[in-house]
């Protein structure tokens, strides 16, 4: 007899109502680094619908943590915005969680506190081409002190503003990705080599933030768990990473895969459309997304295309897992619960139906109208954010307005 998608499960601290999870995706609704009052209106309309917890996705944590100039940045002053979205998603009886983060060499600011982008490894930043950034410098212990307090602090910021749990961003590419990833990991001391090594940085990461604040809140890892590349970590090691973050003391970890810049297909399961609708004003992000384009194979859609690699990761651990990736009807959300995941994190499938997961309790509807052709992931850069294009594009006015 498997679990109902429909009951309770405690997460550290927290207990959700049911096992549907928001997964962060980057909405474009942050306005002068603060949510915009479209953003607090798509996740109160997802705890609407019904999604236990929903997901604000990519709050830097320090001004250097960003990747764009306009991203969301926990800081003291943001905190009332924040409140207002966490107010939002609590009054319609959901819960609501900050994904922290830090982008490391993948970034596409020039102004920054040191010279280049942080990342684990210096040299040459391949991410840092298309803004002129043309390298990166290695973090030193000190630099890894400062980004460990930035984390453990953006958190209790996050507590601050009312979240009921933070998730630690390990995945695509960003800065803790760059250590575990031995793409982008390079160095000959322990934080490089093997991949308890590689690990170590991005554990004290983790151990700081429970410190701070996993009494109170949900502390959650997001990873990838393939990198989808041959030079990258694989699923194995995937399955190795979740034991050292269950050792750490992890309360939950979102099962990713792929890289920003390596191996977008991976994390999506299917290719970006050639014709993609959405004419990309900014000419930096307009030529990585044609490079991206050209450089990845043609993928197809198949439902729970992470399911083997995740499954690796079922197998290694006790502790809870979110599957993320392609289940998109009740009988692929039935599958992953009788395999043994305890939630379901969904993106896309979400944005095309806020209220998915209510139609699923209700019978109402079985299968999603989403058609994974990922038309919203570019549709984040124009003035409305991210939206379905079966459904209404975002309001641009209600987008420039803060929280």
């Amino acid at each position: 007899m498997h679990t109902s998608p429909f009951s309770p499960i405690d997460i550290g601290p927290l207990t959700l109502k049911n096992r549907f999870i928001k997964a962060a995706t980057n909405e474009g609704m942050s306005t002068q680094g603060l949510p915009s009052k479209l953003l607090v209106k798509l996740h109160a309309g997802l705890a609407r619908g019904a999604v236990a917890m929903t997901t604000v996705a990519y709050c830097a944590v320090s001004k250097d943590g960003r990747t764009l100039p306009n991203q969301l940045t926990l800081t003291r002053e943001s905190l009332p915005h924040f409140k207002a979205l966490t107010d939002a998603v609590h009054q319609q009886g959901g819960l609501v969680s900050a994904q922290i983060t830090h982008g490391g060499c993948f970034t596409f600011l020039r102004e920054r506190s040191s010279r280049y982008p942080l990342s684990a490894s210096g040299g040459f930043n391949k991410i840092g081409m298309m803004s002129g950034m043309f390298f990166k410098q290695a973090m030193t212990e000190t630099d890894m002190r400062e980004v460990i307090e930035d984390f453990a602090n953006g958190a209790r910021l996050a507590r601050e503003a009312g979240f009921d749990a933070v998730e630690i961003h390990m995945g695509h590419g960003y800065l803790l990705s760059q250590f575990i990833s031995p793409m982008y990991n390079k160095r000959r001391d322990h934080y490089g080599g093997c991949l308890e090594n590689r690990l170590r940085f991005p554990c004290r990461v983790l151990r700081a933030v429970l410190d701070a604040v996993g009494r109170d809140l949900a502390v959650i890892c997001k990873y990838s768990v393939t990198e989808g590349v041959r030079a990258g970590n694989s699923a194995e090691d995937g399955a190795q990473i979740a034991r050292m973050l269950e050792r750490e003391g992890a309360h939950l970890l979102v099962l990713s895969a792929g890289m920003n810049a390596e191996s977008i297909t991976t994390m999506f399961g299917s290719s970006f459309p050639k014709e993609n609708r959405v004419q990309q004003k900014n000419p930096l992000i307009a030529l990585a997304m044609k490079i991206q384009r050209l450089r990845d194979p043609t993928v197809e859609f198949r439902e729970l295309y992470l399911l083997e690699h995740a499954r690796k990761v079922r197998a290694a651990v006790r502790m809870p897992l979110a599957y993320l990736g392609g289940a998109k009807s009740l009988a692929s959300i039935e599958q992953v619960m009788a395999e043994g995941f305890d939630l379901v994190a969904m993106g896309r499938v979400l944005l095309a139906e806020p209220d998915y997961v209510e139609k699923l309790a209700t019978g109402a509807s079985k299968n999603s109208i989403c058609t994974a052709c990922n038309r919203c992931v570019a549709m984040m850069y124009t003035p409305g954010g991210t939206s379905c294009v079966l459904g209404q594009p975002g309001d641009a006015e209600l987008n420039r307005q803060p929280a």
